[in-house]
């Protein structure tokens, strides 16, 4: 790339630091050697976003990590950025390089949120690589996607050539050196396709065959080759104590998302909520030890200078040794003034003395997510907590000098009513009236109460994955309800926007024709969707009419148990059985118990993927 250009164009975008690469940590190798494989790993978001996500962090070390292999780094740029590089005519670059990534053997993508997709389309669009995988010749780069949203690729079929099912670590260093050994001779795309078919954890989209019946629902996903995996699964990390982490993570040179040290305790989650994705999909659980958290935390404390250390996983107060390590953590690093961080916490095993302790450095608001304002909604979706763990737990904060608290809700959830909307209003003034009960009658002017209510998305692979969304007229309903409930000088209240919940249930559910929507929304302008400032559900609306497909169908409409799903021929180890029983249970308010304390037969633990991990 011309760096003269660069330069003169850094001059006139916000925040150019997005675009210099050369941070703390960063990895650099030879892009001399002609032999050097090159893999972009691309984050289709703003840098800062990109920037804070763990997995990108992990993929960069593992890759890195290999002779011959250099993985950099590709964010998507800001709108002014890309209308100086179009303008220019300056294709998308990497960070480390500033090459341009149309010359890479491998273009990867996270999959972690529908809306950006047309992201994607729009990077390839901008690095001069056929969106389309049916026009790429055999010296394009390969595009390969992996993450969550990975699990129901079929919206995105059309674009990709290899799809990454499970945890990344292992599988995406064995495409690589299939890779390298494929490139000597360099045969035909589909041959190198065929050849990591069979790898573990590796779903080429190409080599299945969708048809539909007449009412429009999937009939079948088949292989059409021999040879092929009916049924894909996904690839799991058996051993989290030994397997590679950052020792070092690239400091940035601006403020991100997520500017400390992040800490992985485990994966997988025990608790079953019937609504949540990441919860059936990282099955089973699976703990780092304390000794061998201690020995990363301390590398990454004294490899970047951050002055926090974030504790992540999905239900990070689950840790089984969580007080133990938090000992530690208090005990070796604050006094040099770096303070420990815990997201949101369950209500029922919330410890005050563990919060309280972590919170030497600097005291944050506390964070809660009872989810549902009922308890009988949170049985339905199995949440396992109470009204009086909520009490009991921002008693206890208030006690110990919290003076605010934020609540998480979702609204729109299977069997919900007016009442259950009527309870989060209740939750949050009893938290009000918790907060004098501790003061002696009063508010001090510090106090304050943060409800956030975001829109239930049917998800695959989960419990709630045959019902509808509610319809946007109804979210919109009941968001002014709440507005009216929650209507006090102490409380805050945030809700999501529910046009953009709507198209991410569609793309969420969605089948392989939703791709050529994708397409027709990017080539409409539709970028950033994620972003209600760049959101315009009319592109999309448009989009979907042109191709004589329905909203509804997609996003709202109940589905039978005997439908086919597009994602049915994928195999996450998680038993469709299962995901039938927990349905069943949530329409009866049954709780299904955490696995820690019992087996409740999901699948995973008799499962190839999974056996005997529990």
């Amino acid at each position: 790339m011309n760096k003269v250009d660069l330069k003169k164009i850094l001059k006139k975008v916000e925040k150019p630091a997005r675009y210099l690469g050369n941070e703390i940590n960063s990895i650099h190798k030879d892009t001399s050697d002609e032999n050097l494989i090159r893999y972009a790993q691309c984050f289709p978001d703003l840098y800062e976003v990109g920037m804070s996500h763990l997995g990108s962090h992990i993929l960069y070390d593992v890759i890195n990590r290999e002779d011959k292999i250099f993985c950099e780094r590709v964010f998507a740029p800001a709108i002014d950025m890309e209308n100086m590089m179009r303008e220019k005519n300056i294709p998308l670059f990497a960070l480390e390089s500033r090459e341009p990534i149309t010359n890479f053997d491998v273009i990867a993508f996270s999959l972690q949120y529908e809306l950006s997709y047309t992201n994607i389309l729009n990077m390839l669009d901008l690095a001069n690589v056929p969106i389309l995988r049916t026009e790429r010749k055999l010296d394009d780069p390969f595009i390969l996607v992996g993450g969550p949203c990975a699990y129901n690729v079929e919206p995105m079929a059309d674009f990709v050539d290899i799809v990454v099912l499970g945890e990344g670590e292992e599988v995406n260093v064995e495409i690589l050196n299939a890779y390298k050994e494929w490139k000597k001779n360099k045969t035909t795309r589909e041959d190198f396709l065929y050849q990591i078919s069979s790898i573990e954890g590796v779903y080429i989209p190409s080599f299945y065959d969708v048809t539909y019946n007449d009412d429009n629902t999937v009939k079948e996903v088949v292989p059409n080759r021999e040879n092929i995996p009916s049924k894909p699964h996904k690839r799991i990390i058996k051993d989290v104590e030994n397997v590679p982490y950052p020792e070092k993570l690239i400091v940035p040179f601006i403020d991100t998302v997520h500017n400390r040290v992040v800490l992985e305790l485990f994966r997988g989650c025990t608790r079953g909520c019937r609504f949540c994705q990441a919860g059936m999909i990282y099955r089973p659980i699976r703990e780092k030890s304390v000794d061998r958290l201690k020995e990363i935390v301390d590398k990454l404390v004294k490899s970047t200078g951050y002055d926090e250390i974030s504790l992540s996983s999905l239900s990070t107060s689950d840790y089984s040794k969580l007080s133990e390590l938090t000992d530690y953590l208090v005990d070796e690093y604050t006094s040099n003034n770096i303070g420990i961080s815990l997201p949101s916490l369950r209500l029922d095993n919330f410890s005050m003395e563990i919060a309280e302790k972590i919170q030497q450095v600097r005291k944050s608001g506390l964070t809660f997510a009872p989810e549902a304002g009922t308890q009988r909604l949170r049985d339905v979706i199995n949440k396992g907590v109470s009204e009086q763990d909520l009490q009991n737990a921002t008693k206890k904060a208030f006690e110990m000098g919290w003076n605010s608290v934020k609540l998480y809700f979702m609204i729109g959830l299977p069997t919900e009513t007016y009442d259950d909307l009527d309870g989060i209003a209740k939750l949050a003034y009893d938290v009000i009236d918790t907060y004098r009960e501790v003061h002696n009658g009063k508010l001090k002017k510090s106090f304050g109460v943060t409800v956030s209510t975001s829109t239930f998305v049917p998800k695959p692979f989960t419990p709630f994955q045959w019902h509808g969304q509610d319809t946007t007229e109804e979210v919109v309903e009941k968001q002014r309800h709440l507005i009216k409930k929650l209507k006090n000088k102490d409380i805050k209240y945030n809700y999501h926007d529910s046009k953009t919940s709507l198209m991410e249930a569609v793309i969420a559910r969605g089948d392989r024709r939703i791709g050529k929507v994708i397409y027709d929304a990017f080539k409409a302008g539709a970028k950033f969707d994620g972003w209600s400032e760049y959101f315009n559900l009319d592109i999309w609306k448009e989009a979907m009419e042109k191709n004589n497909l329905s909203i509804d169908f997609y996003a709202n409409r109940e589905r039978s148990y005997d439908e086919v799903f597009p994602w049915d021929h994928i195999d996450v180890g998680v038993s469709k059985k299962f995901l039938v029983r927990e349905n069943e249970k949530a329409k009866n308010d049954t709780v299904t118990p955490d696995c820690r304390h019992k087996c409740n037969a999901c699948g995973i633990n008799a499962h190839d993927i999974g056996r005997g991990m529990c």
